[in-house]
């Protein structure tokens, strides 16, 4: 570095210092001061007076403008950087003059230029200021719908609020005040007039009314109180004496009893408002009407069912009219005259058509009628006649209890027994004495089927009112069809054939009894059957079987057993079809017996004179099943015999059978 310096301020322009860059810019400051004066450099943080100056870093940045590509391109040429350097300043010189011109040339424009920018700067910064004061504003306007939106929902709240009040303050002041026509209606209107019914219905809500308040402690319930309990005292003292009248109208003689309770469903309300009110007068107004209906039920069936036993048939069966009893027993002197056979106790004839639905459901039975008539009726008649009435008014008159005195369930059933209770005790004991004393098993049985289609038509109307009833009567029924069913049986077990009198091949009445009366057990027990009944059934058949078997047996010849036997079940089975369906357990067991029975007499016919051919047929078929037709060739000499005997004599034998047929 010392050796640059000196090169610097001790060179002559005749130094060549193209080899060196340090050298050539000393060069150059040299020629641009020729008074030989360093100007001073400011080389920014270049202090070549302190200590701290490092040359290195001065080569780092000297070594960097070398790197340059033009200065590069003029080291390596050889051009001479004063003379470069005059050429560049000249060059300036020039670019600027033509520039100066330029703009000489453009300043109007330039001028122009220069006033349409000032004006736009001057119209921009108006529009800066209506936009700035538009915003301004808007800021305003926004404030002030914020405001009165907040303003709207309070006042819309404030409006609810009102309504609301108004709406409670209008419904109180309207539940308060007591109208004038309110009160004169009340006091004066008769009870039946719909004005009397719709105040009665205001007045009810007014007291509901007033209950609350006064829970409520409402001061302004004092001021209505009074006038209140004296319109409600007076309310409930009309209807009692309205439903009193209509209750004491039940008790006159030949009243229709269901016109007033027409009247009474019509004002239902009535009774609600005293129970609501006047619960006392409420069950008052029950307990009277409980007390009245319940007599009158009792009175008119105890009557009714007095007259329907004088219309009854006067004969009726005993103890001693059972199957297997004979048809001379009763034939002494003091004996009670037979009206009708013995035999028409076991056939239910027309009796079954009671069960249809005309019959059924059909007009009760007008006893003073009937006897001006001289009509008489078995008991499965008048038992219908009876109950049927009994189920209709039942059923009425508890869908009457259950509307107007607005209970339900075990409350229902009780309120209803309270009033059918004495009566349906009455017609319990009634029937228990007749059925002790009772030996007609068809009347038993009807009755039966009757109850059983009788409870299904409460149950389709969904009245449970009758329900223990009619399982107190089944209660009473059935146990006495079996015991007369079992009688039966028994005195079919111990008949004797020999006391029965003279014997003969036609069906006996005995057999005749038994086919009447199972096809009428058998065609009624259809619909409900009851499998207690078809093991009695069951037994009675067998019985009857033994029987047949034990009169067939009194005849000497086989031959006439056969027929006996045949002509009985025969008919049995014919009876039993007529009335019973085909595959039930009696037709099937009758129509095996029967041809069983037929079998065998056929082959007791044939026998004598063909009794040859009948046991070769038999043998034949049994080879021929066995497979072993061979074996027949064997009796060839046989056969011919029997052809033979045949042939001569078949002619002669089937007129024979004839003749004795």
């Amino acid at each position: 570095m010392a050796d640059v310096a000196a090169a610097a301020v001790g060179a002559g322009p005749e130094v060549n210092t193209a080899g060196n860059p340090t050298d050539m810019a000393m060069a150059y400051l040299q020629d641009e001061n020729p008074d030989g004066e360093i100007p001073n450099l400011n080389l920014g943080e270049l202090d070549l007076t302190t200590d701290e100056f490092i040359l290195d870093e001065v080569d780092i940045h000297i070594q960097a403008n070398l790197e340059d590509d033009l200065v590069k391109e003029a080291l390596k040429t050889g051009v001479d950087l004063r003379q470069y350097s005059k050429q560049v300043e000249s060059e300036l010189q020039r670019i600027e003059q033509a520039s100066i011109k330029d703009y000489i040339k453009e300043s109007q424009n330039i001028a122009l230029l220069h006033n349409q920018i000032t004006a736009c700067d001057s119209i921009l910064e108006r529009m800066e200021g209506m936009l700035s004061g538009f915003q301004s504003d808007l800021s305003s306007i926004s404030s002030e719908i914020q405001t009165l939106q907040q303003q709207s929902v309070s006042m819309n709240v404030r409006l609810k609020n009102r309504q609301a009040v108004r709406s409670h303050l209008s419904q109180l002041v309207d539940e308060l005040v007591v109208p004038g026509a309110m009160i004169s209606t009340i006091l004066d209107s008769p009870v039946t007039e719909q004005d009397f019914l719709e105040q009665l219905h205001e007045l009810n809500n007014k007291i509901n009314f007033a209950k609350e308040l006064s829970f409520r402690e409402t001061l302004a319930c004092s001021d209505i109180q009074d006038i209140v309990d004296r319109l409600k005292l007076k309310a409930v003292s009309k209807i009692r004496e309205f439903i009193l009248q209509k209750i004491y109208s039940f008790r006159k003689p030949m009243t229709n009893y269901q016109i007033p309770q027409n009247t009474l469903l019509k004002y239902r309300f009535f009774y609600q408002f005293l129970l609501a009110n006047e619960r006392t007068v409420a069950k008052e107004m029950r307990d009277e009407y409980v007390d009245t209906m319940s007599k009158i039920y009792y009175s008119y069936f105890k009557s009714y069912s007095g007259r329907l036993l004088k219309v009854q048939y006067e004969e009726v069966a005993d103890k001693d009219d059972l199957m297997g009893v004979e048809d001379t027993a009763k034939k002494g002197f003091f004996s009670k005259p037979s009206l009708r056979s013995r035999n028409t106790i076991f056939t239910v004839g027309q009796r079954g058509g009671i069960l249809s639905p005309a019959e059924l459901e059909g007009p009760i039975l007008v006893p003073h009628t009937a006897q001006r008539g001289d009509s008489r009726y078995p008991y499965e008649t008048l038992f219908r006649s009876q109950h049927y009435a009994l189920l209709d008014n039942g059923c009425r008159e508890f869908l009457f209890l259950s509307d107007f005195f607005m209970v339900t369930g075990n409350a229902a059933l009780d309120l209803f027994n309270s009033i059918m209770g004495k009566t349906l005790s009455m017609f319990l004991k009634s029937m228990s004495t007749y059925v002790s004393d009772c030996y007609d098993s068809i009347a038993v049985f009807l009755c039966i089927h009757i109850v059983l289609r009788f409870r299904a038509v409460t149950g389709k109307r969904s009245i449970p009112a009758l329900d223990k009833y009619w399982e107190a009567v089944l209660e009473l029924l059935w146990p006495r069809f079996e015991l007369i069913l079992e009688m039966n049986i028994s005195s079919i077990r111990n008949t004797d054939p020999q006391k029965l009198g003279v014997l003969d091949t036609r069906p006996h009445y005995i057999t005749r009894r038994y086919a009447e009366f199972s096809s009428a057990i058998v065609s009624i027990n259809q619909t409900f059957p009851n499998e207690r009944t078809n093991a009695l059934l069951g037994q009675l058949l067998v019985e009857v079987e033994n029987f047949v078997l034990k009169m067939a047996a009194e005849f000497p010849s086989r031959r006439d057993q056969l027929i006996f036997l045949m002509n009985n079940y025969d008919m049995m089975l014919s009876v039993l079809m007529e009335r019973a369906a085909d595959d039930s357990k009696e037709v099937e067991g009758f129509q095996q017996l029967l041809l069983a029975r037929t079998q065998e007499f056929i082959e007791e016919i044939l026998s004598p004179p063909f009794g040859g051919m009948i046991s070769f047929v038999k043998e034949a078929e049994a080879l021929m099943e066995k497979g072993q037709l061979d074996r027949l060739k064997n009796d060839e000499a046989r056969i011919t015999q029997l052809v033979r005997g045949l042939s001569s004599s078949w002619k002669q034998s089937v007129e024979a059978m004839s003749q004795t047929s």
